[in-house]
């Protein structure tokens, strides 16, 4: 026993001289990726420095699931809660034109612009005590970093907050499609950018791209076993460049450790609820933390799933607010008047923050109606869950056909060239039942299984998303 800590020792000492700074855009789904891509990075016993506003970092820490951030295993991660100046960020609008939430507008400009001189006194400190300093930043965070490259032990790499598939494809039309590749990698009939965002957040994105020159190589959550081909696409693309890839996913747990508290009051009432049902019965749904619903769309889509008669969990909240802690001027989305106490033998509404991945990871649940978000993809294709895929703006169209259409893990709820139409409930009880009680959602679901079981066993030693890990860690701790 002795023996093999005697030969652990090198190593480690080895690791504790490289650092990484991980420095996310300031909207959920981003800093919940790159909080676990950390904890997949710790367990290599590489300290981790998370950079943000006190109320950004805050959010990641409680918003987690799978994992605490705060326990002795993950002592190696420091927060740093820098200040920036006040920003005003306007109330999600339900009824906007374009669904993308460009709310977040200003909290976005405000974060990139202030953090700039308090990360780059960081990683100077870093810089000066360390071996290596590793920076991991979100692709629409380059500036934030841009004093890094006149330090000489400073690497950067970007964090690909998306699939392998929707980057590439960004490529593959920039090059107007002049890139051969294999008919069946690129589906006919790709989404138009249309409607996925503001001609100000795609500012905002182009002048953060500039910054990508100055990095060594892009990371992503994702994992070979989902998307081989792309990555690969993605490799030859940039091979002249020199410019690595690593697909490090999937950063969430793969696996749900349960409570072993007898606490009742430490598990979200509706995984007590869920504990009651029966396997595979109950459909969730949930539209991620950027979608503000309107009035109409919430009562068809009430009225739908009532009518389906499944059993449901529905997440009814607004979209997330500049500061999520800030509860003044909160929207309650009004449902038809009785509707809680007609469905409470069928359903839970859920109105707060809900634990995804626990809920995903049920054996009560068989189904995610959704918006097909990158991260909430993820994380039901790691609990092998069937997706209804109902995009709202950003990548959600074109994951839509990833999931469907390459993977064939989900059906379509919503068709993006009808995303100006309201998803009437007739819609929504036709999709639900299809996904949940159908032969064509029995073998969506056994697709879903299968590519679960995959993936899971690609994290375990020698597979191929846990060599990816180690190929990466090997490269930022190398010697010389």
């Amino acid at each position: 026993m002795s023996n093999q800590n005697v030969r652990k020792q090198p190593q480690q000492q080895q690791h504790e001289q490289v650092v990484v700074v991980m420095v996310p855009l300031p909207a959920q789904g981003h800093l919940n990726q790159l909080l676990q891509l950390s904890r997949l990075l710790l367990s290599y016993n590489i300290p981790i420095h998370y950079v943000g506003t006190a109320s950004h970092n805050r959010q990641a820490r409680v918003r987690v699931h799978g994992w605490n951030p705060l326990s002795l295993t993950a002592s190696n991660i420091r927060f740093h809660d820098f200040e920036i100046p006040p920003f005003h960020c306007p109330l999600p609008d339900p009824n906007a034109t374009i669904n993308f939430p460009s709310h977040l507008q200003p909290c976005f400009n405000a974060t990139a612009k202030h953090l700039i001189d308090p990360v780059t006194v960081l990683l100077r400190s870093l810089s000066s005590k360390n071996r290596r300093v590793i920076i991991i930043h979100d692709s629409l965070m380059g500036s934030v970093i841009k004093e890094a490259r006149f330090l000489p032990n400073v690497e950067s790499y970007s964090f690909h907050s998306v699939s392998a598939f929707t980057v590439y494809l960004y490529i593959w039309e920039a090059m107007q499609g002049k890139t051969i590749v294999a008919n069946d990698v690129i589906p006919k009939d790709i989404p138009s950018l249309e409607g996925c965002f503001t001609s100000e957040f795609m500012d905002f994105v182009n002048g953060e791209y500039d910054y990508h020159k100055f990095n060594s190589g892009s990371l992503y959550n994702t994992s070979r076993v989902i998307e081989s081909a792309y990555m690969e696409l993605l490799e030859q693309s940039t091979r002249a460049k020199n410019i690595k890839h690593w697909a490090l996913g999937p950063f969430n747990p793969v696996a749900i450790t349960k409570n072993k508290q007898k606490d009742s009051n430490r598990k979200h009432y509706c995984l007590e609820w869920l504990d009651k049902q029966a396997p595979n019965s109950v459909v969730y749904v949930s539209f991620g933390t950027t979608t503000a619903m309107n009035d109409e769309q919430i009562k068809e889509l009430a009225i739908g799933l009532k009518q389906s008669n499944q059993k449901f969990i529905w997440v009814l909240r607004d979209a997330d607010k500049g500061d999520v802690f800030d509860e003044n001027q909160v929207r309650r989305a009004k449902l038809p008047i009785g509707y809680e106490d007609s469905i409470k033998d069928k359903g839970v509404i859920v109105r707060d923050w809900a634990p995804q991945l626990e809920i995903l990871g049920h054996p009560s649940t068989g189904g995610f109606v959704g918006h097909c978000g990158w991260n909430s993809c993820m994380e039901s294709i790691t609990m092998g869950v069937p997706i209804g895929a109902w995009p709202m703006h950003s990548d959600q169209p074109r994951n839509t056909v990833l999931i469907t259409q390459v993977l064939k893990v989900g059906i379509v709820v919503k068709d993006w060239s009808k995303r100006n139409e309201i998803v009437t409930s007739s819609r929504v009880e036709k999709a639900v039942k299809i996904l949940m009680a159908s032969k064509e959602g029995d073998e969506i679901r056994k697709r879903a299984i299968k590519l679960s079981s995959d993936v899971r066993r690609s994290m375990d030693k020698g597979g191929a998303s846990r060599m990816e890990i180690d190929s990466f860690v090997a490269h930022i701790t190398r010697v010389g």
